[in-house]
């Protein structure tokens, strides 16, 4: 993308929820367009559907969140089906849902004894944490860990697992079971 590791990729613009944070400074600095939405207090940014045309407009061909807090509007998810792709921080589907974000799922798989976490790429659907599974990584958790030890390790295997299935979906190497899960395959 950025760095021409995936091929057949554009950022085409950065959404965000926040007028301001490193996404935004990263892509204005990089001549890349920016956009706020969910509309602000301060009246800054996009409604749903403004947004959804917004998208259509740049000709969007995939999503891929990061950091991204708010949920999916329902047209959003409809109008690209099976083309948005989010990065959580845990073995879904356990550890997730509203509310658990951040070091909220670390404090809680180390609360219930988990030997094991890692971040899991996944379809976005209308439910948060909730569409299907792309792909996973496991991280071991020793009875011993604080959950900055388990965010670092889980961080360390988003790093490398995240530019790997967004190439997938960028570079068409997804396939679909007649049952509905993605398979992601690597070039030989």
């Amino acid at each position: 993308m950025l760095d021409g590791r995936i091929q057949n990729s554009e950022v085409v613009v950065v959404v965000s929820n926040r007028v301001e944070c490193g996404a935004v400074s990263y892509a204005k600095d990089h001549g890349i367009p920016t956009t706020v939405y969910p509309c602000t207090k301060s009246g800054k940014g996009m409604d749903d559907d403004e947004l959804l045309a917004d998208l259509k407009e740049r000709e969007i061909d995939a999503i891929v969140l990061a950091g991204y807090m708010k949920m999916i509007p329902p047209n959003v998810v409809r109008a690209f089906p099976r083309r948005i792709l989010n990065i959580h921080p845990a073995l879904l589907p356990s550890f997730g849902g509203k509310g658990m974000y951040g070091m909220n799922v670390h404090r809680a798989v180390v609360a219930m004894g988990a030997r094991f976490s890692g971040p899991t790429v996944h379809f976005v659907d209308e439910i948060y944490d909730h569409g299907p599974i792309l792909a996973q990584a496991v991280v071991a958790v020793s009875p011993t860990d604080s959950p900055e030890q388990v965010a670092a390790k889980v961080l360390k295997e988003e790093h490398r697992l995240y530019p790997e299935a967004v190439a997938a979906l960028c570079e068409g190497r997804i396939t679909w079971r007649e049952d509905g899960i993605p398979i992601m395959w690597t070039p030989r």
